[in-house]
């Protein structure tokens, strides 16, 4: 596991989020892949990122079937489906059924629990 900062501790393990339009990746256009900032679980393929005009990084499909899991969160006085990294538990924001086609979901992720790796990156 990597060390989170302050900021992450509180989104990925207090279930805290980051303020709209504040957080990395947002605006990211790059070809590549996101990661739970935490652990390194791939989650995200660049070609599902769109702009949703909420705030956050939104994807409307995860990498792999088993990248996050889910459950229902009722701390705002309604019934979301949370969404966290299937290997660490780290909380990483929320899915709701209002995204684009094919899926029709909105994954709207907390960018400061992400990792970015492009793809053109050489090692």
């Amino acid at each position: 596991m990597k060390k989170l900062s302050q900021h992450q501790i509180e989104i990925a393990r207090n279930h805290g989020t980051e303020a709209p339009f504040s957080g990395p990746w947002l605006h990211e256009k790059r070809t590549g892949t996101y990661s739970c900032a935490a652990c390194g679980n791939k989650l995200f393929s660049s070609t599902c990122k769109y702009d949703s005009g909420s705030g956050w990084p939104s994807f409307w499909q995860m990498l792999h079937k088993s990248s996050l899991a889910t459950t229902i969160d009722t701390k705002l006085g309604m019934e979301r489906t949370e969404v966290h990294c299937a290997n660490c538990k780290a909380h990483m924001g929320h899915v709701f059924d209002d995204g684009p086609k094919p899926t029709g979901l909105r994954y709207c992720i907390n960018g400061t629990v992400l990792d970015f790796e492009p793809s053109d990156q050489t090692s």
